[in-house]
């Protein structure tokens, strides 16, 4: 689909895009508002999702979890419409600037999936951290807009 890898001087300096994928064929897309700039999410993409999300200008990722390719935001209603992608000097990660208007990219309601922050410090005994939830409202219900489909995370 794309072009083969040959060169570390072609892959970092040269115009063709030739993206590495993992083992298990997966690529990691750091995924931000095109607006306000924030990190919406952390995804991963196999070839079909990238050339999905190319091809139609929204955001199609692989659910590690469900084994499949989704449209984000089909079910929401918070279609992640591309902007702009990028992808790092070794063409093996991507970032994707976004709009989703005043919607959310989380599975779980909040406008980003980065909705807690972590205290930084001496940590007296890591399995009493407390983090900070810097995002005090969601977007939406997931309870409602989840009820017919397979819980989207495992454990």
């Amino acid at each position: 689909m794309f072009k083969k890898r040959e060169s570390v001087t072609e892959i970092e300096e040269g115009s063709l895009l030739s993206p590495k994928f993992d083992n298990d064929g997966l690529i990691p897309v750091v995924t931000t508002c095109v607006n306000t700039k924030e990190i919406l999410m952390l995804g991963y993409m196999n070839v079909e999702a990238f050339k999905k999300t190319i091809e139609t200008k929204e955001a199609h990722y692989w659910s590690r979890s469900r084994k499949q390719v989704w449209h984000k935001g089909k079910t929401s209603g918070f279609i992640q419409k591309v902007k702009e992608i990028r992808i790092d000097d070794d063409q093996d990660s991507i970032w994707l600037s976004v709009d989703i208007g005043n919607g959310s990219s989380c599975h779980v309601g909040y406008r980003s999936c980065f909705y807690r922050s972590i205290p930084l410090g001496k940590i007296e005994n890591a399995r009493e951290i407390k983090m900070k939830y810097e995002e005090k409202e969601k977007k939406f219900d997931p309870e409602k807009v989840y009820k017919d489909q397979p819980n989207p995370t495992k454990i």
